[in-house]
């Protein structure tokens, strides 16, 4: 564990944001939140299944034999997650390192066949199972087993995730090592827009709702349905009676069963899926047509410009470069920009798809337990455990079992304490920042460690009309700022606004869709937020800390993606 000389800061809570700590050991480690995945309140159910972190990651340290950490394990702090990576005994580390080093290049290499020839296949096999599943004539026994099954399954898909995160990783550092070897230090920005996805889930998605957009513009039925109606409800009652409007809408809910396995923040099961409900499909149309998204233009405009940075960095080959270098560099570039769809492909089928799939199946389970008056809504099921379901279903208290399980009153007490969460601002890191767990430990960076750190230690006075984060996407824009939380607010986004929020995932890119700047609270320049912005050639700005607090909607902004910084102007 860490070394008293290498700590460089503390924070085992106070009066204001109590923790109890298990032991020393847990003390001893750098625990940040997760505010890139579960940036909210976490359900009970989520917790106990252990999301992303835990035991595939511990899987991934054994497979690879990484040299920087053995386990990612989670903690809930006054319902919020944090996380931190156990890190390995430093003679183990150098013994590990050796392999680590030799085994990597293999997998940049081959995955991207590994994922097209199997593992795809086999993520698709699973939906398939799930998704025709008979909940509804399922005994409760059937249900449990088919939980027991799922669970197998999210667990299986992010095993394959961490495989896919460290093959691409290991491609683009690749590249870039190559890159710096016969061309030199190449400006971040210029590889930034190098590294993007010219084809993959997220782009068919924008594709398929365009066309819906195009439909609906093309058509004076259905264009005057759009345009007298307001909300999704509106529209959707409007388009039912009349037989253009019935077909109008199976089209919506076949986008809905191919693009729908989403919700605003995957990473959780409690939050609705697209599939579940079309509102905010029929939304997205609604302001597509509103702005008049020209997606073909969008789409040309990201390519081009990739085209033209590629170009930029083979013009920096020096005339000296031998042939045998040359060659080199332009097998690492292929190989790193045909592997880019793999970041939205895996949100898609394992962010998405896989814990949309575990919500639906634990709902079913729920609506059971509604139905024979063992939970008052199916809803609820999501604040048990894991265990805590387990042990309630056989032994429910009743007045004939009084020493039973009340799984009611256990799932009461936990949503009071998730919905009292919300009013806590949580804090961005607690336990003790070492050396290693800040400055060597590569994951967090994700997160937009070690900045964040640095400008809290440095007690940088907040300027009042400016905001300071991490340079994500270059350029500049300025507009009106949008706050957004939440995917009720995405119809209220205008064509232009700078959009702040706390973070964002795939099932946002339709927001990116209209806006000319992002500017997030967390993540690092590796983050979703930063790698959507340079696809869209919008700035980006990561990693503020505070933005969401200090900008309201209707501020004029500037936001300069080159520097990181905002500049609010009134």
């Amino acid at each position: 564990m860490a070394q008293q000389q290498d700590v460089l800061a503390a924070f085992y809570g106070n009066d204001d944001f109590p923790i109890e700590w298990i032991s020393d050991k847990e003390r001893e480690l750098f625990w940040f939140v997760d505010d890139n995945h579960c940036l909210n309140p976490i359900s009970p159910m989520f917790y106990s299944l252990h999301g992303w972190w835990g035991p595939t990651l511990e899987y991934m340290y054994r497979r690879f034999d990484a040299p920087f950490g053995v386990q990612w394990i989670g903690k809930r702090i006054n319902e919020y997650l944090y996380s931190a990576v156990i890190p390995r005994q430093a003679a183990e580390a150098g013994e590990t390192a050796s392999y680590y080093n030799w085994i990597m290049p293999t997998y940049a290499n081959n995955f991207l066949d590994w994922w097209t020839n199997r593992y795809l296949p086999e993520i698709k096999r699973n939906f398939e199972y799930l998704d025709n599943f008979d909940t509804e004539n399922a005994t409760l026994p059937d249900l449990m087993v088919y939980l027991e099954e799922a669970i197998d399954i999210q667990e299986r898909h992010f095993r394959i995730h961490w495989i896919l995160n460290l093959a691409q990783f290991q491609s683009s550092m690749d590249f870039q090592q190559v890159a710096k070897e016969v061309v030199g230090d190449v400006d971040p920005s210029l590889i930034g827009r190098i590294l993007i996805s010219r084809k993959d889930k997220n782009w068919d998605g924008l594709e398929a709702l365009w066309k819906l957009k195009e439909k609906v513009k093309n058509d004076a039925e259905l264009s005057a349905t759009f345009g007298k109606n307001e909300t999704a409800p509106d529209i959707l009652s409007a388009l039912k009676p009349t037989a253009k409007g019935k077909s109008f809408l199976e089209e919506i809910e076949d986008y809905g069963e191919e693009y729908g396995y989403k919700a605003i923040f995957p990473h959780e099961y409690v939050n609705e899926l697209w599939v579940e409900s079309i509102n905010p499909i029929v939304e997205s149309i609604k302001g597509y047509l509103e702005s008049d998204y020209n997606l073909p233009a969008v789409y040309k405009k990201c390519i081009d410009d990739q085209d033209a940075a590629i170009a930029e960095l083979k013009k920096l080959i020096p005339a000296t470069a031998k042939e045998e270098q040359k060659k080199r560099l332009h097998e690492k570039l292929d190989l790193a920009v045909k592997m880019m769809p793999l970041t939205p492909d895996h949100h898609f089928y394992i962010d998405q798809g896989t814990f949309g799939r575990l919500r639906l199946v634990i709902l079913a389970i729920g609506k059971h337990l509604e139905k024979i008056g063992l939970l008052d809504k199916a809803e609820d099921i999501f604040f048990l455990e894991y265990e805590q379901l387990r042990r309630y279903i056989p032994n429910p208290k009743s007045a004939d079992n009084p020493d039973g399980v009340d799984g009611k009153k256990i799932a009461a007490e936990a949503r009071k304490r998730w919905d009292e969460a919300w009013k806590i601002k949580p804090k961005a890191w607690v336990g003790t920042v070492t050396k290693w767990a800040m400055y060597e430990e590569p994951y967090h960076t994700l997160w937009g460690w070690p900045e964040r750190f640095e400008r809290e230690q440095a007690g940088e006075e907040e300027v009042k009309d400016k905001i300071v984060g991490l340079p994500a996407s270059s350029g500049i824009a300025e507009g009106i700022a949008r706050i957004v939380h939440s995917p009720k607010e995405f119809d209220q986004v205008r064509q232009g606004e700078i959009v702040f929020c706390k973070t964002t995932n795939p099932a946002w890119v339709v927001v990116f869709s209209k806006i000319s700047g992002v500017v997030t609270d967390t993540g690092g320049v590796l983050s979703h937020p930063a790698v959507v912005a340079r696809e869209f050639g919008i700035p980006g700005i990561v990693g503020t800390g505070d933005g969401t607090y200090r900008v309201h909607t209707g501020d004029r902004v500037r936001a300069n993606g080159n520097t990181g910084e905002v500049e609010i102007l009134r």
